[in-house]
């Protein structure tokens, strides 16, 4: 038996659940249904390029960096704390990370809504200070929040899996040579980290971008992203043109922006350290 038989299967089901589906997402963003019947047209990407589609992208974008740099910030001091050998609790630390990503994501968001609710946990603790209610749910915070739990363990896991790897010689002689560890971080541990660091970025931004749960659940509908949008057009207005070719864009600029951030990561990789 051919060892190529083996990999048939996986053929079948790449052709049948991912090649198949692009071509009907294709197929329904290029055609129009007429009294004379099926149409070419442009129409439906077009369509995207209206102010009102148009403010959708940029504040789906807008919030996803935001969602993307709080990661960075919060993720990145986790993955050094987890990578270094004098702490010893790391591996209670990483289960603690990786825990919640065994857990389905729809429960997740769903547990925010009873904390940040006007009468949940948070609120009901400010009202026991003696201090008035917040208003923490249906608003951008909320959804920057449900962004940034969700995804936190996808910057945390790359930059880890990369510091863990690091010669711990490479950081020993920059110290013989007299370097404190500011100048050991910024000129060996930092830049030695950045394939991690961007393909955090990678699995985080993107996936906010396209989001539409945290935004429908926590922004309570209030703040229409893409997501939001695309699934709208499936769902509930039945226009699967315009749906198609709001996915078909999506998926270019996903593309393009992993385009970038690996000729960026290749780049970085042949600068050498300094």
């Amino acid at each position: 038996m051919k060892k190529g038989w083996i990999a048939y299967p996986y053929v079948v089901w790449l052709i049948m659940f991912i090649f198949v589906p692009l071509l009907l997402i294709v197929f329904y963003s290029v055609i129009k249904t007429t009294d004379q019947g099926i149409v070419f047209t442009l129409e439906h990407f077009q369509r995207f390029f209206e102010p009102i589609y148009i403010m959708v992208l940029l504040r789906s974008l807008y919030l996803a960096l935001i969602s993307t740099v709080i990661c960075l910030l919060l993720g990145y001091p986790l993955a050094m704390i987890l990578a270094s050998k004098d702490y010893r609790h790391k591996r209670v630390l990483l289960l603690l990370v990786v825990i919640p990503m065994w857990m389905n994501f729809l429960l997740r968001t769903y547990a925010w809504l009873t904390l940040l609710e006007k009468n949940g946990v948070i609120n009901s603790f400010i009202s026991f200070l003696g201090l008035p209610k917040m208003e923490l749910l249906y608003n951008q915070g909320a959804v920057v929040l449900g962004m940034v739990y969700n995804f936190l363990p996808f910057m945390v896991l790359p930059i880890y899996s990369v510091l863990i790897k690091i010669d711990k010689s490479i950081i020993e002689a920059a110290e013989d040579l007299g370097a404190n560890s500011r100048v050991v971080f910024r000129k060996v541990i930092f830049p030695l980290s950045l394939p991690g660091v961007v393909s955090g970025i990678t699995m985080v931004y993107m996936p906010a971008v396209t989001t539409f749960v945290i935004s429908r659940l926590l922004g309570g509908g209030q703040f229409t992203l893409i997501g939001n949008l695309i699934e709208q057009q499936f769902l509930y207005t039945g226009e699967w043109g315009f749906g198609s070719a709001l996915s078909l864009i999506m998926m270019i600029l996903i593309l393009f922006s992993m385009a970038i951030m690996s000729k960026y990561e290749k780049e970085n990789e042949g600068g050498g350290l300094f």
